[in-house]
């Protein structure tokens, strides 16, 4: 088996096992508050995060470098995970997943004035493809237009706007600040609006919550292992493969059944998203390759990120930073 196979394989594993995770997270949605859904996701992750942040040996002081980029970086992932979970909750898991998808396309452009990133004609047209690809899932005056596609719209919005500003700081922070700090911020606040929205939980519950806590420690060992292997052109379009499992745990277990509408709208998503992945694979393309640093899901502050696990460990090579 050659090395992007492996990759491949290990990639689509990953992602999986983070389909299964949402299938939690929207069964327990349609009971509690998303507000206390994150907030004993973010308890039960600590754990795992304690075990990471031991193996950071870099010398100096949790006092971030960039502190307003943090801050920016912290908030939009404290509302990508309010936001997410409440759109799983709502929405059709192939629907919130098919505008979540349009993350690498705001990305692209966010790339341009945080990062200096020059996107030429073709990526510029591919990501006006696939802005109509979102159109074409929420169809506007169509349908009426939900509480949960404004939630999928802003956690897409936000999750591409802390992803940016790890690649603006990346380089400077250390691993376990930018890891320590979302998920300290997301438990506060949470913990705050808690009161307002508490539910008792029974103990099958508080179990699901630890079960989806593990799925993504384990989803995210996964990630790590295809990008250790595999190139990351081959990773990164893995991660479509949600709208797969989607489609099947959605007619299984809450009886949807994806529209004819969200199924273009998603080809469409997929294909621009794909094609800003080729082009910026390919040398002289794209000086800092944004879309395809970003090696995991949105960043949503309950849970390590990736790329911080892999500096934490110190498999991150150089040119990757």
């Amino acid at each position: 088996m050659s090395p992007n196979v492996k990759g491949a394989l290990f990639a689509l594993i990953a992602f999986g096992v983070f389909s299964t995770h949402d299938v939690f997270v929207k069964f327990l949605g349609g009971i509690y508050s998303p507000i206390q859904i994150v907030f004993f996701s973010v308890l039960l992750s600590f754990p795992l995060a304690t075990v990471m942040l031991m193996r950071d040996a870099t010398p100096g002081t949790l006092v971030p470098v960039h502190p307003w980029w943090l801050a920016l970086r912290t908030g939009a992932a404290v509302v990508t995970g309010v936001s997410a979970f409440y759109a799983f909750s709502v929405l059709p898991l192939a629907q919130t997943y098919a505008i979540l998808f349009a993350s690498p396309l705001l990305i692209t452009v966010l790339a341009i004035p945080v990062l200096g990133e020059k996107v030429r004609l073709r990526r510029w047209l591919a990501v006006l493809v696939g802005l109509a690809g979102v159109l074409v899932v929420l169809r506007p005056g169509q349908t009426e237009l939900s509480l949960g596609h404004l939630a999928a719209l802003s956690a897409a919005i936000c999750g591409s706007v802390a992803s940016i500003v790890v690649r603006k700081i990346g380089s400077e922070e250390r691993p376990v600040v930018m890891l320590l700090y979302p998920m300290v911020v997301n438990f506060v606040v949470m913990a705050c609006a808690l009161p307002f929205v508490y539910q008792p939980m029974p103990i099958e519950h508080l179990g699901m919550l630890g079960i989806t806590a593990v799925f993504a420690w384990i989803a995210s060992r996964f990630v790590i292992a295809a990008y250790q292997v595999g190139e990351a052109a081959i990773i990164a379009p893995m991660q479509y493969s949600q709208i797969i499992w989607a489609t099947g745990f959605g007619l299984l277990f809450f009886d949807e059944v994806v529209d004819q509408a969200t199924m273009i709208g998603a080809g469409i998503i997929i294909c621009s998203g794909l094609y800003i992945v080729l082009r910026e694979s390919r040398s002289g393309t794209s000086e800092n390759t944004p879309v395809l640093r970003t090696r995991s899901r949105s960043e949503t502050g309950t849970t390590p990120r990736v790329s911080m696990v892999m500096r934490l460990a110190g498999k991150t090579p150089p040119r990757q930073e």
